[in-house]
Order: structure tokens, then sequence, then C-alpha cells
């Protein structure tokens, strides 16, 4: 398995380097994004880790990025921290399935604690044996053809098919033609339940 990163999502440059900084000391690969935006265009649900994400971001907010996260069935543990965070908030972070709600300045043995205890859920999670749907969906994979593998891999990040076309330089319409026929090759209805059969999948 390839090794765990912790993405650090921060529109606060001076934290995002502080909290990259005290990570990297202990060992452990990084990579920092100074917005949600930005973390979602980059992410791959196969890639092991957590989050350390920022609440209160322009543009999309992390508890936004959580909710959306749920919504595409990613299951990545995230670290909450802020510096403008209440109770209310904390506690609804939490019920929505973070590992820790951080706030900031933060004390180092705490966050890199939390840190630690996201990993380990990561860990745990991604080591389970492959569920019957998972299984199947590997045979089911390598009868697609590479261009719908191309496109199942990018949907699969969340990118709508507008993102997509553009990535792949085909049109929309193409985009549409081969996310319907990967669907019903994979026996699955929606992007959404793809994603959740995909993380059932053996690690690799």
């Amino acid at each position: 398995m390839a090794e765990p990163t912790v993405f650090i999502i921060d529109d606060d440059e001076a934290y995002r380097d502080s909290v990259r900084e005290l990570v990297s000391s202990v060992g452990l690969a990084t990579e920092a994004y100074c917005s949600a935006v930005d973390f979602l265009a980059a992410f791959d649900a196969t890639r092991p880790g957590c989050l350390v994400l920022d609440v209160r971001m322009a543009r999309m907010s992390g508890l936004a990025l959580q909710e959306r996260l749920a919504a595409m069935g990613a299951r990545i543990p995230i670290v909450f921290i802020s510096g403008h965070g209440d109770i209310a908030m904390a506690v609804k972070a939490v019920k929505d399935g973070a590992v820790d709600f951080v706030q900031k300045p933060y004390r180092e043995q705490q966050l890199l604690d939390a840190i630690d205890e996201a990993l380990r859920r990561d860990a745990t999670m991604r080591n389970r044996p492959a569920t019957e749907g998972g299984k199947r969906l590997d045979k089911e994979i390598a009868a697609l053809t590479l261009r719908e593998r191309e496109v199942m891999q990018l949907a699969l990040k969340g990118l709508p098919s507008k993102v997509i076309a553009k990535d792949l330089d085909i049109s929309y319409r193409t985009v549409e033609q081969h996310r319907s026929r990967l669907l019903e090759k994979l026996g699955v209805s929606s992007i959404t339940e793809l994603m959740r059969l995909h993380s059932e999948r053996s690690p690799d």
C-alpha cells in the first residue's frame, strides 16, 4: 500500500506552513492546499491518509468539504482545526464523522495525536477484506474499455462531465455516453454507488 499522506487545507499560509512543518518533523508525508476547491481538483480516493482541515475558508468551507466528500462516498478521516470554531460547530463536525476538532492556536501534541488516530482509522478501513460487491467490481472494471476507465477514474475524483471532457479533450456528450455505458457495465445506478463499491475493494 502507498505511504499515507496528511493533506493540509488552510487558507492561512502561516498556519498551513506551520502544520506542514510539524507533521513533516515526525516523518509523515504531507501535501498542502490553500483551498478546499484546489484539494478536490487533486483528490484521489485510492490514496491513504487523512485531512487536517480548516473550518472557515473562502469559496468552500471545511464543513462544506466534509459534506461534499460524504456525498461522493469518500471516507477519508478528517481532523478539523479552527481559530473561530464554537461548540455547535465542533459537535456537528464530529457527529458527521470528524476524528477531532482542534482549536487554534493548537497544542502540537494534541494535533499529532489526532492525526495519528485519523491515520489509524484510515488504515483499519483500507485493510478490511473486500466485500463481495468490491470483488465483483474488480472483475467488471477489467472489462471496461481504456476510455471508460479513464472517465471512471476522473469521475471517482468527483469531477463533473464538463471538466472530464476538457481533461480528456473529448466532447461533453461523449463523456456522458461513456459514463452511462460504464455504469451499466458495472451494474450500478450512480457514481456515488460506484464510489462506495470502489472503497470496498481490496487495497492494491
